[in-house]
């Protein structure tokens, strides 16, 4: 289905999880800024909730994320205090708001003892306005246990996403991530009986050693343990800025056209299947809750990803988690010990960010369309001849076409849609 346009592909572009993204903060925000856009959110408003847990009882070579390995006890609990610090002082501030979801991620939320985790649950759901919330969970495989299993149950937790990656053995080897596919079936089956409704797969591509066959393998076997929903993403490697990535063989990587033909692989197995295309990477099954929004044009894009979360306020909270509000962008601190004084000096640790004016606004809603619905009305787009222009070489190959200011893409353009979406960002 999919047509290889390498010289599109040519400029690396963001996963547009914001706009503007991440690579554009700065430190001229601050707690106050915080302080600030708490206020700012309306009486009543249901906002959503994110926590990070910066942890791994084991740490993969080709993760990019803020987390560190939970091997000390002391650790751990300091940080729990800490952020248990912070949910009282946001929940101080945003009581008049109602937490529509909680999200748990990191990291791996499941790198805390289950009891750890249930009081951590049981802070948050008494210091804000829960009214029967959305509950999910990233977890690890490796060490995930019944006792686990229970309290996610006990919770009444609805949607665990897990890192999968590969059922590969050798390509596991090559990443620093070695789980059987048996342990990934055991803890497929202890969620299911504690009646969580959406399971998540995570699997990658372009990782060392990958073939098509390999790939078509995971796939495969993946689709026999029937999760409810897919999110297929492309590794970068970018061992200057990551470090841990120096242990990955750069000489073993697929190169642009292999990975283009593991992406429409990927697209064309799981669409085989049954599972509906999300956006460019997620894959959900028919008649959820993600594919009907979809279809109905309700479909979102934060950082969590492709969501059919309605809020447009995200609360962070953890070291290095990023809150989203309508007029800004502001991430905590980083460091966990600069986390640490900032909470135990009983102010926010936001330490980076920025202010989003209204023309950023007007770009974010256009990229967040094009990625999410695959057509935008671009008419208040300031230099709209600019991005025309930007658009030529993909109008000239058929992946988009124009209704007036109206930009719409064709069938054929998904693997091409944050490229497509990038002519817009400044």
């Amino acid at each position: 289905m999919w047509t290889y346009h390498p010289e599109l592909l040519a400029a690396p572009v963001p996963r547009y999880t914001s706009y503007p993204t991440a690579a554009e903060f700065g430190d001229t925000v601050g707690p106050a800024d915080m302080h600030a856009a708490l206020a700012g959110i309306a009486e009543d408003e249901t906002v959503s909730l994110y926590v990070h847990i910066p942890f791994c009882r084991q740490i993969c070579w080709y993760c990019g994320c803020n987390t560190g390995a939970a091997n000390r006890s002391a650790r751990l609990d300091a940080y729990l205090e800490r952020l248990e610090r912070e949910i009282a002082l946001v929940a101080d501030r945003a009581a008049h708001a109602k937490i529509g979801r909680i999200a748990f991620g990191g990291g791996s939320p499941n790198a805390i003892a289950p009891a750890q985790f249930a009081r951590l649950v049981e802070r948050i759901t008494s210091s804000f306005r829960c009214e029967n919330p959305v509950l999910s969970v990233e977890i690890d495989p490796r060490g995930f246990t019944a006792a686990w299993a229970a309290i996610l149950a006990a919770y009444h937790f609805s949607r665990v996403s897990l890192g999968v990656q590969t059922l590969d053995p050798a390509i596991q080897a090559a990443i620093g991530r070695v789980q059987p596919a048996d342990e990934i079936r055991r803890v497929m089956e202890l969620l299911r009986k504690a009646d969580v409704g959406s399971i998540n797969f995570d699997l990658m591509y372009g990782l060392p050693y990958q073939s098509e066959a390999t790939l078509e393998a995971t796939l495969v076997d993946s689709l026999v343990m029937k999760p409810d929903r897919f999110a297929v993403f492309g590794y970068a490697h970018m061992p200057s800025m990551i470090p841990r990535q120096r242990q990955i063989d750069a000489t073993a990587l697929p190169d642009g056209r292999a990975r283009f033909a593991l992406a429409a692989l990927a697209h064309t197995t799981l669409t085989g299947a049954g599972y509906t295309a999300i956006g460019f990477d997620h894959f959900a099954k028919p008649g959820g809750a993600l594919t009907k929004a979809s279809q109905n044009g309700t479909l979102r894009r934060n950082f969590q990803g492709f969501t059919e979360d309605p809020a447009t306020t995200l609360i962070a909270l953890g070291a290095s988690a990023i809150s989203e509000f309508p007029g800004s962008l502001l991430q905590n601190e980083k460091n966990t010990g600069r986390y640490h004084v900032a909470l135990a000096a009983g102010r926010f640790a936001t330490a980076r960010g920025l202010r989003r004016n209204a023309e950023d606004r007007v770009r974010g809603r256009a990229i967040e369309t094009i990625l999410t619905r695959g057509i935008a009305d671009l008419s208040q787009i300031p230099d709209l001849t600019l991005v025309r222009d930007r658009l030529t070489c993909f109008e000239h190959r058929g992946l988009v076409n124009w209704e007036g200011t109206t930009l719409k893409l064709s069938a054929d353009a998904r693997p091409y849609a944050r490229s497509i979406a990038a002519t817009i960002d400044t």
